[in-house]
């Protein structure tokens, strides 16, 4: 069988430079300082935590064997007990309740599909209408009355909650006074070496403990899935219960474990949302990120490594429109051109001659309309993480491997 090469560490650190030496090159040509600036990786950072907590969050569940589309109404939980106890306690207080509310969600997931056996879909739609009719309804009993109305709070909103503390590393991103070195290299526009510069300074300038982390949870994720007996018994329920069943695992008892953290890391992600990137609870607040976690990690192709890479692709892409515009966007349509003929290439050597006509036509529409346009209309700048989302998506699904048992009902006991 010719089985698909599995990347490795290194090999992602060489297309990460590759990428970014060819960022440097069309930040040169157009002129669009902000594609690589300090400014857009905070931005980055900032938009893109929130859906890889949540899309982190589906994995675990996934490798389990529990569908979880009930991210976005963990989520919504996470933001509303998040504040409640945000502006009264201090955020820490806030993070720990958001957990907590995400939690409870993926508790009623649990019982749903692994001991009622109800259908995974129907189970999560559900918990994302009971997510939102019942933080709508909570706001409104709390935030809208008494001392935290005085402080702030609506029908629609809490109070505001303290931020959470940043760091900055000292002499190279300027943290308690020192020099800021690598804000003096960025200012200078040099190629590749001020790209680099304003990069690490995104990495290392006025950075969320919390965001600090969730980046710490990538490797967490991956030893206690892949490196512990408690992860092998995890993963072995998602790929075949019945199996794992003969061997002794408790089934049950691995997958409500598994959907609680999955319920816990989408109150996380929903904790964040109001103890860094807003810090205040708003209706609506989530904005479909628990979806697009899902997208995320679908791309990833169920693992931590991709998963991260798939949130900061899309987070990367939203912090253009956030930080420049029709302008930053305008030089990722040449970026998007290069890739596209060195994928036609790629499709040619291997005699996929179809794929990589497709590519170079794609290719030679974004190179004319590049040259024959200065900026990218609005509608299209606001579109264009989800239509990234999308273009991934198709791109990677050739290569993409769900749990066998992903989304099958259980029972113990039975026969297959």
């Amino acid at each position: 069988m010719n089985a698909v090469k599995r990347l490795r560490l290194p090999h992602y650190l060489i297309i990460g430079a590759g990428l970014l030496v060819l960022l440097s090159l069309v930040r040169r040509v157009d002129g669009a300082n902000d594609v690589t600036s300090s400014g857009t990786v905070e931005a980055m950072l900032r938009l893109a935590v929130p859906i890889f907590l949540a899309g982190l969050g589906g994995l675990w569940a996934e490798r389990a064997g529990v569908i979880n589309i009930g991210l976005e109404g963990m989520m919504i939980l996470g933001t509303w007990t998040g504040a409640w106890a945000g502006y009264q306690w201090g955020p820490w207080a806030g993070v720990l309740a958001g957990i907590a509310g995400g939690a409870l969600g993926g508790l009623l997931h649990a019982v749903a599909t692994v001991s009622f056996g109800v259908d995974h879909i129907v189970s999560g739609v559900a918990i994302n209408i009971l997510g939102l009719g019942l933080t709508q309804f909570l706001a409104g009993l709390v935030f809208n009355v008494g001392h935290a109305k005085e402080l702030g709070g609506g029908p629609r909103q809490s109070p505001p909650v303290d931020p959470i503390t940043k760091i900055s590393l000292p002499v190279l991103s300027g943290g308690g006074g020192t020099p800021d070195w690598l804000g003096s290299l960025e200012k200078h526009h040099w190629f590749l070496v001020s790209d680099v510069a304003g990069v690490l300074r995104g990495l290392t300038h006025q950075m969320s403990l919390l965001t600090l982390v969730a980046l710490l949870l990538v490797p967490v994720s991956y030893f206690v899935l892949w490196r512990t007996p408690f992860g092998l018994r995890v993963r072995s329920c998602g790929e075949d219960p019945y199996a794992a069943e003969s061997l002794g695992v408790r089934v049950y008892r691995m997958k409500y474990a598994a959907v609680l953290i999955s319920g816990g890391l989408a109150g996380l992600a929903g904790a964040f949302l109001v103890t860094v990137a807003a810090p205040i609870y708003q209706d609506g607040q989530t904005a479909g990120r628990g979806f697009i976690g899902l997208a995320a990690m679908i791309f990833g192709n169920w693992r931590p490594g991709g998963l991260a890479a798939g949130s900061l692709l899309f987070g990367y892409t939203d912090a253009m429109n956030v930080r420049d515009g029709g302008q930053a966007v305008h030089a990722l349509l040449l970026f998007v051109a290069v890739l596209l003929v060195a994928v036609a290439a790629w499709q040619a050597w291997r005699r996929s001659f179809l794929a990589a006509g497709l590519a170079a036509v794609a290719a030679a529409g974004l190179l004319v309309w590049f040259l024959d346009s200065d900026v990218v209309p609005g509608e299209l700048v606001s579109f264009s993480p989800h239509l990234t989302t999308l273009l991934v998506l198709a791109l990677a699904s050739q290569r993409l491997r769900m749990p066998a048992a992903d989304g099958l009902r259980y029972r113990r006991g039975e026969a297959r």
